[in-house]
């Protein structure tokens, strides 16, 4: 028998006979009180009985092992640590394999012999450690996922979305919007509202165009005031030129607002100062083109009657008129579309604070401006060809030209850039400042430093402006121009 072996599992058959052995001598001790053999007690045993009296077993076995059992009903864990080894031979194909005892694991007692243990090679003598798991701990980040039918030792480490946070080791939650998880993964923060603030290099650049721009109107206009009866000062109809220079200083204004934290307050002076502003400047300049185009029509045909509407306070009062329908077109987008502010999320990460203002809240109050834009381009091409020493039409013609290439560039940036309130602010600045400086300067230098040229025979035309009032057949000359324009305009002063 010296080729014998016996089956590693003989010896767990063993335990179980010895521990069902004792259990049952144990019981029939207590319940037949000594007595040998089966007695009454015995003969209706329940299950649970005996099972109790097995929990309660403890013995030493044949080879000396302690048996017992914990309150799980688990007896003592007794493994011995096996390593796969290469024996020694003459070759590759002859060599031999085996497992060699390294150590042993005894009730939660671990011995091990580091020295027995065999591990392979990686080349030039370097021994490389396996590590004994099916997988790896996952990163921070991610999170176990088992597979069915697995072992739960064995996961797939899966990585949860960016504003997700952890809430275990298997289970992902994600952030609501404007918010973001934390370093730790464990719980999620608000983000950072980002708004337009006075300290942004856009704001500062915005508000210093609109700080010199008002200064310079304002001075604009303390000089037209101080020479207020000039006859340069007159001949730009005083009445619409100081709408002009208020819808200007209106629209300069509007760079506070625009670049302050959007409140519902600040979002409808968004929504109601440029669009007004523009309204008081491009509406003003219609109701002065128009004036200039039909007395420039009324010089080439016999007229019958005086033309209508060319007084000076018939010339206030159709620009308030059109400032009043810009007015009503605010109101009834502001009635369907109420200004507030509200929350924009470019990307998850980014929360940015801005007014609710639609592309329809935009582009409607504007449209009608952008009408008022292009008629008083339409009436300065008309009047392109007055006479020489009649430049106002012609810084008219320049400033509309100018306007219409800063609108032409503006809507497009807007709609595209995500910078829209810096796009508005130098969009509705350069609006105002190209028509103070086109407009008014040539006339504020003429007062300030060509006052030889601030007289009424600079106004005189150089060629015959021909107005037939009615069938007196009679004309008028350069020499006789201003009596001829005041009898067709029905004004004592023509410069008035």
């Amino acid at each position: 028998m010296e080729d014998f072996e016996q089956d590693p599992k003989l010896g767990f058959v063993r335990k179980a006979v010895y521990t069902m052995a004792y259990a049952l001598h144990a019981m029939q001790q207590n319940l037949c009180h000594g007595k040998p053999g089966m007695c009454e007690a015995m003969i209706n045993i329940k299950g649970t009985t005996y099972f109790k009296y097995l929990m309660n077993t403890s013995f030493t076995s044949y080879f000396g092992e302690e048996v017992h059992f914990d309150e799980s009903g688990d007896p003592p864990g007794r493994y011995d640590i096996m390593n796969f080894q290469q024996f020694e031979s003459d070759g590759e194909e002859n060599a031999t394999y085996a497992y060699v005892k390294v150590g042993s694991w005894n009730n939660g007692r671990l011995e091990m012999n580091d020295s027995n243990i065999f591990w392979p090679s990686v080349g030039r003598g370097i021994t490389k450690v396996i590590e004994s798991v099916c997988s790896k701990p996952c990163q921070k980040g991610f999170i176990k996922k088992t597979h069915a039918g697995r072992t739960t030792c064995c996961w797939t480490c899966t990585q949860c979305e960016p504003n997700e946070i952890l809430l275990d080791e298997s289970r992902c939650k994600a952030c609501s919007k404007g918010w973001w998880p934390n370093t730790n993964l464990t719980a999620c923060r608000m983000i950072r509202i980002e708004h337009m603030s006075w300290h942004f290099t856009e704001a500062i650049i915005a508000i210093a165009m609109a700080c010199i721009g008002i200064l310079t109107t304002c001075f604009v206009g303390v000089v037209f005031i101080r020479y207020n009866d000039t006859p340069v000062v007159k001949a730009s109809t005083r009445e619409l030129s100081y709408i002009i220079l208020g819808g200007i200083i209106f629209a300069l204004t509007s760079n506070f607002v625009l670049v302050a934290k959007p409140t519902i307050v600040s979002c409808y002076f968004t929504r109601i100062i440029p669009g007004l502003s523009f309204a008081c400047i491009y509406g003003a300049l219609v109701t002065k083109t128009n004036r200039i185009a039909r007395i420039l029509e009324g010089s080439k045909k016999i007229m019958t009657k005086k033309p209508r509407f060319m007084s000076a306070s018939a010339q206030v009062v159709i620009t308030c008129l059109l400032i009043g329908i810009e007015s009503t077109i605010i109101t009834v987008m502001l009635v369907i579309e109420p200004a507030d502010s509200t929350f924009y999320y470019p990307t998850e990460k980014r929360v940015i604070l801005l007014c609710n203002t639609s592309p329809a809240g935009t582009i409607v109050p504007l449209g009608f401006d952008l009408f008022l834009i292009m008629m008083c381009t339409l009436y300065a091409v008309k009047t392109r060809n007055l006479p020489e020493n009649f430049n106002e039409a012609k810084f008219i013609g320049f400033t509309m030209y100018t306007t219409c290439v800063i609108w032409l560039g503006f809507l497009p940036i807007y709609f595209e850039s995500e910078s829209k309130v810096f796009t508005m602010c130098v969009s509705v600045s350069l609006s105002a400042i190209v028509a103070l400086v086109l407009l008014f300067f040539p006339k504020v230098y003429i007062i300030i430093y060509c006052p030889e040229k601030n007289t009424r025979s600079a106004f005189t035309t150089s060629k015959d402006v021909r107005c037939h009032i009615g069938n007196t057949g009679r004309s008028f000359s350069s020499s006789d121009s201003l009596d001829g324009y005041r009898d067709f305009t029905g004004r004592k002063d023509p410069f008035g």
